[in-house]
């Protein structure tokens, strides 16, 4: 007996499920060119309402990601390359792998790959759950 028919249904599940996820995410959160946001895993946390995210965002050279905010704190550890943040009442600020950076709830903040190669960052954020995970700045 042929296993094909339980292959092709798992992929029609597979393909289903990517694209039910892909048309249901946010415009702010969707894809731009040179960025690549790649999902690890969210949990519900002990504190109630509250969320933990864990995202790896990987910049193409001299991509910028526009000012944005989220509805809670990020944790940035910078995985690769050189990125210039740029955090609301702060001067401009340059990390490069094995640095970090903390960003306050709410607070508008924007990063641009600065090196020659790809930078990637892995980015923690502890939110309201149910709210965009990404709000663009006016």
């Amino acid at each position: 007996m042929s296993s094909r028919p339980a292959v092709t249904l798992r992929t029609l599940a597979a393909v289903t499920a990517i694209g039910g996820t892909i048309l249901t995410l946010p415009a702010a959160e969707a894809q731009q060119a040179g960025v690549t946001r790649t999902d690890l895993q969210r949990h519900d946390l002990s504190a109630p309402g509250r969320e933990a995210i864990q995202v790896r965002v990987d910049l193409a050279p001299g991509v910028a990601f526009p000012r944005h905010t989220h509805p809670g704190e990020e944790i940035i550890y910078v995985l690769a390359g050189a990125i210039e943040y740029e955090v609301e009442g702060k001067p401009p600020v340059t990390l490069n792998s094995g640095d970090v950076l903390f960003i306050p709830a709410g607070t508008v903040h924007a990063a641009k790959n600065i090196g020659p190669g790809t930078a990637s960052e892995l980015a923690t954020y502890v939110v309201e759950k149910g709210k965009p995970l990404l709000t663009l700045a006016k």
